[in-house]
């Protein structure tokens, strides 16, 4: 095999090297007839080297420069360049890739495993298995990938497919997302797509596309586009859904605003919770503060601190509200509470119904009906009726079983007790 040293600030044209390449500092490389020489075997730089052509060989290394290839480069093991960089301003095929500074490919990149200490950049589609950048990463194609860890910044203006994504800093797709798992520490931005495990952020999440999801899990707050859907969402801030949402549990600790339906097992908000169409939960609805439905509002329990209104409210179990309940078609459920000076709006159904102290209500419609003291309501038919001292009834009251009624309860028509009670409204 025969070797070829190219000297320090000299320009060698060659052709084909049977055996390796020396390339010492400030060299330059040409392609004698073609624009291409294959080594083959390892080329060697030291310091600053340049290849003025395409490049293919066994193996290629550098140490303490730049090494800048004008053309492909095809390299059949590895890729080595220890305190020094690479730019490729055409194409980069090797098995392994590990740069300490900055990788910097104008076209494509082939690679089994890619690390790199300082930056990337590629300016046309990547494919690895294993993508390891310890600062930030710039791809104006698509990614594939089975691992991309970056410490710092990732952004990708193609389709990104990885089955574990973990970013320390920020992730910023122009295009679609599908992974298996995206971890990242600081800010997402997406273009939706598919993330059929988790998504862990620590900062915010954007996404402006239809996104599926196995989970959400984000320390500050998200904003969703489209229709989407996923397992559960635990969010510390606030949700912002522009179009309809599908999910398990949605945990919340701030506020929640829903353009369009949404359908889960239970929700939990610390703040408030809005939505322009229906909600349906099989589980529990849990807000601190108020609610407000611009559709129909189905569950198994309903407990708000503040106000709830919707179009029509059902639940299978109980409704318990601190402040005031408002419905166009009305309210049914096991049990209703009102909370201490309260108000419903619209009729309300229930086989269980508290008015605590000064609460108002509607038409009722009860098994067992208690208004604490200064209460009122208008209508009520109920089998059992009490009322507490200072309670005011506008309208009727019909019983089949019983009434009891305090001191100075006003009604505005004596009560009647009758055999069976109508048919509620709702």
């Amino acid at each position: 095999m025969d070797d070829i040293n190219v000297p320090r600030r000299s320009i060698a044209i060659l052709d084909r090297v049977e055996g390796d390449l020396y390339v010492a500092e400030d060299a330059i490389v040409k392609a004698k007839d073609s624009k291409a020489i294959t080594v083959l075997g390892a080329i060697q730089c030291d310091g600053d080297c340049t290849f003025d052509c395409n490049v293919s060989a066994t193996s290629l290394k550098g140490k303490d420069g730049r090494v800048t290839v004008k053309g492909d480069l095809t390299i059949e093991k590895s890729v080595r360049i220890d305190d020094g960089s690479l730019f490729v301003e055409g194409g980069l095929k090797a098995w392994n890739i590990e740069v300490d500074k900055e990788l910097n490919v104008k076209g494509w990149l082939s690679a089994d495993r890619v690390r790199v200490g300082g930056r990337v950049r590629i300016g046309g589609d990547a494919k690895a298995r294993y993508i390891d950048v310890g600062g930030s990463i710039n791809i104006y194609g698509c990614v594939e990938a089975e691992t991309i860890d970056v410490g710092g910044v990732f952004r990708c203006k193609g389709v990104v497919k990885a089955g574990r994504i973990s970013i320390g800093g920020a992730f910023h797709s122009e295009s679609e997302v599908f992974s298996e798992e995206l971890d990242v520490g600081g800010i997402v931005e997406i273009a939706g797509g598919e993330v059929r495990g988790g998504i862990d952020v620590g900062g915010k999440l954007y996404s402006n596309r239809p996104l599926t999801f196995g989970s959400i899990d984000v320390g500050g707050s998200v904003k969703l586009t489209g229709k989407c859907k996923g397992g559960d969402i635990s969010i510390g801030g606030a949700l912002n859904a522009d179009g309809d949402l599908s999910f398990s549990k949605l945990d919340v600790g701030g506020y929640v605003d829903i353009q369009g339906n949404a359908e889960g097992v239970e929700i939990d908000v610390g703040g408030r919770l809005k939505a322009k169409g229906d909600l349906k939960l099989l589980g529990d609805l849990d807000v601190g503060g108020s609610v407000e439905v611009d559709g129909k509002l189905r569950a198994r329990s309903i407990e708000v601190g503040g106000r709830l209104k919707a179009q029509r409210i059902e639940a299978e179990a109980s409704v318990d509200v601190g402040g005031e309940i408002a419905t166009i078609e009305g309210l049914r459920a096991r049990s209703i509470r009102i909370g201490r000076r309260g108000r419903i709006q619209g009729v309300i159904v229930a086989e269980e119904v508290n008015l605590e102290e000064g609460a108002k209500a509607g038409d009722i419609y009860a098994g067992i009906l208690v208004i604490e003291e200064g209460g009122s309501a208008r209508n009520i038919y109920a089998r059992r009726i009490y009322l507490e001292d200072d309670c005011r009834i506008t309208g009727e009251v019909c019983y089949t079983e019983e009434l009891k009624a305090g001191r100075n309860v006003s009604f505005a028509v004596e009560p009647r007790k009758i055999d069976s009670l109508p048919a509620a409204s709702i």
